[in-house]
């Protein structure tokens, strides 16, 4: 059994609104050393299997195909034993 940690962010190209309105909050409440900030996803996955990579092949196509859009969109994960 698999626990995958999945992140989905825009890509550095793509204007992203929601971090944009967050960054301009926190300069307002006169936190101006904040630089960037990234807003995201976060799902979790528990995956019933023994082999490491083809576990590691199914979350990359769930992500591809469902988490993701990868026109816009990377992610990364981490795959740990649960």
């Amino acid at each position: 059994m698999f626990k995958a940690k999945i992140y989905v962010n825009y890509k550095p190209s793509v204007l992203d609104p929601k971090a944009e309105a967050i960054k301009t909050a926190l300069t307002r409440m006169d936190h101006q050393n904040v630089q960037d900030v990234c807003y995201g996803k976060y799902f979790e996955l528990l995956l019933q299997g023994d082999d490491e990579a083809a576990v590691r092949a199914q979350v990359e196509e769930i992500c591809d195909q469902l988490l993701a859009n990868v026109n816009m969109e990377t992610y990364r994960f981490d795959l740990e034993v649960a």
